[in-house]
């Protein structure tokens, strides 16, 4: 049983105080000092893990203002602020002590598109790819392009001069911002612009803070000319944070937005920013070229620049081999083809040209792919060109990289700490040799994909950082990595900016050191924003690399076998993509619906790692606690009975209770499973959880209730109008709603008379061995579930007689308990007995030789995941879904005529845990006739139980909201959906039935002729 875990903060009583005077003072926003937040708000997207005092969300500039007047009260001396964005930064720039002030839970609003001067303005929390969206509604976009562009933030952005894909065509954040409102450590409200001489002597003879600023910067610049011009690199990717090199702009105009681009929030806090957007360009089309090694392809990179490309971009074999594996591969496989002499792909680089004008896109092309047709290149694969919709598929795949490199296997897994490095481009082949004879030298892994075009590559290193011996490989690595970015003329920190690596600006900066501390000191003269990063009011020492806490020293505490059992959550390394802004993206709803990081797949994996760390500290084992718990019905209610006064007794300050609320939130719709780039896998290590904290805290009730469901069903489906009856009078519905369950569905007619004067048959190994060969090659075992079989009967009707239809002769398995909802709601013992009974059953089925079909995604999606986990990937049954069947044997299938287009709702587990079964009902619609459509789109809300539950209700309701509503608002007719529960929530929500794609498609076969063949078969949807 698990002790309880009194976790100790490191949150002084100082940061309590400052925000109950925040409160006292008007604060608008949310202040937290909760253990969960404090957890989840001590990572980045770095190697570091420090946790805050408390976390600021504030709603408005009046509660930057109300933050930063903190720092002027002499009851809060040693107050710090820590300003944050998206938090993907790779270098710990917005971690440490103090109070985070974060602007993307509010401060997200777009105040203006003004099209005509091409300028947006907006909050400082606002998405890259949010505003882009907007501005797609103009033909504009803002320009610098990051991997992250689907939660990197503009404030974080402009806070660390942001580039990416791109730079050299449309330079950095920098170059795309026209004016900057902050709010200075004094309270007062700036708007930084260019400045011509009368401007500038106009601020420098205010007599406040924004005086001294002026003055102080512009002695600086005077007095340092060419200290600046000899220190500050000629590189596309200079960035230094504090440019002096850019006060001046090119038109001579002295502008501080030069100093705050880049400098990690050290100097104010953004309240607004007004940016320059452009328009989209109207022509593109992209080369990809394919090498025997990655040497060569870097080599031939050089070759490429002089063509005028807007990008070139450069991928090694250890990412294109992980790309292979990974479901988009599927989408740009075509464009990198085999080699006829049989030579592998081990490099290749995307090569993109982009215009206004069609016939300049072409022309530039024809430009270069002559020249490569032209030349004999021994170690050049070859290549081909993308167009349209092509061309994003091929850069999606390139932004994934980051992801794929965190998603290796093994406990060294790649990671950020040298991986931005910036050289001149005609030195980088000979600089990237180096750098991996370096890494070779030590005997590490590592992968590699960057901008060629711009000199800079991410590299990042495998390294176990849970080991102390290679912890130590930190310095040394980086240390080597300096010293050859002075040989080259480069940075270490070429694009995502200086954070704990700090330590190194005196070696770039040398006698300019002062000159920054000055800048410094003029902000911000107590060293009261983000201390220890880039400069010092004070002199002090920048944090060195070794001192903040790394993230592998605290997992080295938990003992190795607890951290094998939890992998699931232990190798989430923090790149956030789960913090995507995109409803029509399933990852991940509950982030979506709360905005509380927390209720994220990262939040709740860090969350894990600190449960998993204190039980460890406590002696607990949960690897033997989970063993021990009890497989039958009795063993669980009697922990519910004996926790029921333990919970009443239950001191506040357990941090499990912390963990068990984030673990609540989640629907278990397993999208992190198959959308994280690391697969971090949410509902597996939530369940475990659950197990284990209900061995000493009761369960509600309806878990119960719920986990029994399955088997209860086929006796309330007997007589299913007196069950209806029953239990929707109000006296059961009031009932069921006090134990925590609402929405309780109908149960339909019985599946045996749904299945009335349809030839299928109860399917036994016997029956099925007995059948001649043609009979069998016809054969296809339908797999019930409790759902389906028992709440909608006639789709499981309606699959059988299209199944019939084309040819093949359904049989019924005997419905037993498929165990999905016992393994959610975290009785794993009572699930493995289900999934043993259960797997047995289908196994002597599969065996005969005839394939099984499942109706329901979700729930046949368990058979490979969930009972792969607990009885091992070889003991599992074979269990196709729909689609997948019959998209496999088109061949034996007549097409039919055309009929009208559909759309496809898929259900959120099968779009990302399946999405190539997507693409089979596309594949299969299109072959009788119907063009299937599957737009973008978000979780419906209601996975399983999740949205019968009382107290997910609402929550339930604002995820189908944010994209399932307008959907099916748009989609009158001609929409299906193939999840029971997503069914369920478009009925319960919108009062409307939704059909399976198999009833559709049951309909049109019915009445299409044959199609002959003459006729054309419709196109897949892009």
């Amino acid at each position: 049983m698990i002790p309880p875990l009194t976790r100790e903060t490191e949150a002084p009583a100082l940061y309590a105080a400052a925000c109950a005077e925040l409160h006292a003072r008007g604060f608008e926003g949310d202040l937290s000092l909760a253990a969960a937040d404090l957890t989840v708000f001590s990572t980045d997207n770095s190697i570091y893990q420090v946790e805050p005092g408390a976390i600021a969300f504030p709603k408005s500039r009046d509660d930057l203002v109300r933050i930063a007047r903190l720092l002027e009260d002499p009851r809060f001396e040693g107050l710090v602020l820590r300003p944050r964005g998206g938090a993907t930064g790779t270098n710990g720039q917005s971690l440490g002590g103090g109070l985070v002030v974060d602007t993307s839970r509010h401060m997200n609003r777009i105040l203006e598109i003004d099209v005509a001067n091409r300028t947006a303005r907006v909050e400082p929390g606002v998405v890259k790819d949010q505003l882009n969206r907007e501005l797609a509604r103009h033909g504009l976009f803002f320009a610098p392009e990051l991997s992250t562009s689907n939660r990197a933030t503009i404030g974080g952005m402009i806070s660390t001069d942001a580039c990416g894909q791109g730079s050299c065509l449309y330079g950095k954040t920098r170059d795309h911002v026209r004016d900057l409102t902050c709010v200075l450590t004094d309270g007062t409200v700036w708007t930084a612009a260019p400045l011509d001489a009368d401007g500038l002597a106009a601020a420098k003879a205010r007599t406040d803070r924004v005086g001294a600023i002026h003055r102080t910067v512009d002695a600086v610049i005077g007095e340092n000319a060419a200290l600046i011009a000899e220190r500050f690199p000629k590189l596309n990717r200079c960035l230094t944070g504090y440019d002096l090199a850019h006060v001046r702009d090119g038109e001579g105009r002295f502008d501080l937005k030069s100093l705050i681009c880049g400098a990690e929030g050290t100097l104010a806090l953004i309240a607004e920013a007004r940016l320059a957007v452009l328009p989209i360009p109207k022509a593109a089309a992209l080369v990809a070229l394919s090498y025997v090694d990655f040497d060569a392809a870097l080599r031939d990179a050089r070759a490429l620049l002089p063509f005028g490309a807007a990008s070139v971009e450069t991928i090694d074999s250890t990412v294109l081999g992980l790309a292979r594996n990974d479901p988009g591969w599927a989408g740009v496989q075509a464009f990198f083809p085999d080699d006829p002499a049989g030579r592998r792909i081990e490099g290749i680089n995307l090569v993109e040209f982009v215009g206004d004008d069609e016939a300049a896109v072409e022309a530039a092309l024809t430009r270069l792919t002559e020249a490569l047709a032209a030349e004999d290149h021994a170690a050049r694969i070859g290549f081909t060109v993308a167009r349209g919709a092509a061309i994003e598929r091929l850069w999606t795949m390139r932004k994934k990289a980051v992801g794929l490199l965190g998603a290796a296997k093994g406990d060294a897994r790649p990671i950020p700490f040298v991986e931005d490095t910036a050289v001149p481009p005609e030195v980088l082949a000979d600089y990237i040799a180096e750098f991996r004879a370096l890494l070779d030298g030590k005997g590490l892994r590592y992968g590699m994909f960057g901008h060629v075009d711009a000199g800079v590559l991410h590299v990042r290193p495998a390294i176990d950082l849970k080991d102390p011996a290679q912890d130590a490989l930190i310095r040394e690595v980086t240390e080597g990595v300096v010293a050859l970015t002075r040989k080259y003329g480069g940075l270490l920190w070429g694009e995502h900016g200086k954070g704990f690596r700090s330590e190194f600006v005196p070696a770039v900066f040398g006698p300019l050191v002062p000159a920054l501390e000055a800048i410094k000191r003029a902000f911000d003269p107590d060293d009261r924003l983000n201390p220890g990063k880039i400069a010092s009011a004070r002199g002090a020492p920048l944090t060195p690399i070794d001192g903040p806490t790394r993230r592998g020293a605290l997992d080295r505490t938990i003992p190795a076998p607890v951290r094998v059992g939890f992998d699931e959550a232990l190798h989430c390394n923090g790149n956030g993509a789960c913090f995507s802004f995109d409803t029509d993206e399933a990852m991940c709803p509950s982030w979506k619906a709360t905005r509380e990081r927390r209720h994220s797949p990262k939040g709740r994996a860090s969350l894990m790692r600190e449960w998993l760390r204190l039980a460890s500290q406590a002696g607990f084992d949960p690897q033997a606690a989970l063993r021990a718990e009890p497989a039958g019905w009795l063993g669980p209610v009697a922990a519910t009975l004996r926790g029921s006064l333990r919970s009443r007794s239950a001191r506040r300050e357990d941090f499990s209770h912390a963990v068990k609320e984030a673990m609540d939130g989640c629907l278990a719709c397993k999208s992190c499973t198959g959308s994280c780039p690391i697969k971090v896998d949410v509902p597996s290590f939530r369940a475990k959880f659950l197990a284990l904290y209900h061995q000493r805290y009761a369960r509600p009730w309806k878990d119960h209730l719920v986990a029994a469901l399955e088997s209860a069903l086929p006796l309330a489906a007997r007589m299913p109008a007196l069950g209806n009856r029953l239990l929707g009078n109000p006296a059961a519905r009031a009932l069921l709603k006090r134990i925590g369950l609402v929405a309780i569905p109908d149960l339909s007619q019985p599946l045996d008379r749904a299945l009335a004067g349809l030839d299928v048959a109860t399917a036994t190994p016997e029956a099925l061995r007995a059948l001649p060969e043609a009979d069998r090659a016809r054969a296809v075992v339908v797999v019930q579930d409790a759902f389906t079989s028992h709440f909608e009967a006639p789709v499981v009707a309606a699959l059988c007689a299209l199944l019939i239809a084309l040819g093949f002769r359904p049989w019924l398995a005997p419905y037993r308990p498929n165990g999905k909802p016992a393994h959610v709601h975290g009785f794993l013992a009572r699930f493995r007995r289900i999934a043993e009974a259960n797997a047995a059953m289908l196994r002597a089925l599969e065996k005969t030789g005839v394939p099984l079909v499942g109706v329901d995604p979700s729930m046949t999606l368990t058979y490979r995941s969930e009972y792969a986990q607990a009885l091992g990937p070889d003991t599992i049954p074979k269990v196709q879904l729909v689609q997948e069947f019959l998209g496999a044997r088109l061949d034996r299938i007549a097409p039919r005529a055309a009929g009208a287009p559909v759309r496809l709702l898929p259900h959120c587990t099968e779009r990302t845990n399946a999405p190539a079964a997507v693409k089979d009902w596309q594949a299969l619609f299109a072959h009788l006739g119907l063009r299937l459509d599957v737009p973008a789109a978000g979780c419906c809300g209601m996975a399983g139980t999740y949205g019968h539950e009382a107290r997910h209700r609402a929550t339930s309701e604002v995820i189908y909201g944010q994209s399932w509503a307008r959907h099916v608002a748009e989609t009158p007719t001609g929409l299906v959906a193939d999840g029971y529960s997503c069914r369920c929530q478009a009925k319960l929500v919108d009062g409307r039935r939704l059909p399976h794609p198999v009833e559709v498609l049951l309909a049109h076969v019915r009445t299409a002729p044959v199609r002959q063949d003459a006729e054309t078969v419709p196109t897949l949807a892009a």
